[in-house]
């Protein structure tokens, strides 16, 4: 009988009692080890720029580091253990300490004008675009 409520053991594998698929499951949750920390980004084209959201549930805005370094955006989060959290005298834990870094290149991003809001978990980061400037001068012929 399938319970309402995963069941994860210390080691992350389920009794033997489980189905195949769950099974099957638990081994891609242990082969997947750190990847498992990453967090999903959304990059829009905007025309003027780049929105690139970062979604980040349970992250506060202290632990999150955001850079542009010649059109690499890299968006860094590191969430560590509080102490008040090593007293307690858990019966199962899931959350626990992580850093994880994801980079997306923006060939044509600009450094002026960059700005971010962090809200509701979802952290929304505006890129503008380089805008070329044509010094162009028409020259008449004689």
């Amino acid at each position: 009988m399938a319970s309402l409520v995963p069941y994860r053991s210390m080691f992350g594998i389920r009794p033997f009692n489980t189905s195949l698929f769950d099974a099957f499951d638990d081994m891609m949750d242990m082969a997947s080890g750190a990847s498992s920390a990453a967090f999903p980004m959304d990059v829009e084209d905007t025309g003027e720029g780049y929105e690139v959201k970062a979604y980040l549930a349970g992250v506060s805005k202290d632990d999150i580091d955001v850079e542009l370094n010649e059109g690499r955006l890299s968006i860094s989060v590191k969430v560590e253990e509080k102490d008040e959290d090593k007293n307690k005298n858990y019966l199962q834990k899931e959350f626990a300490a992580f850093s994880a870094t994801r980079g997306i290149y923006l060939k044509d991003a600009s450094n002026e004008g960059l700005s971010a809001r962090f809200a509701d978990g979802v952290l929304t980061v505006t890129v503008p675009k380089i805008v070329e400037k044509k010094n162009v001068t028409k020259v008449s012929i004689d």
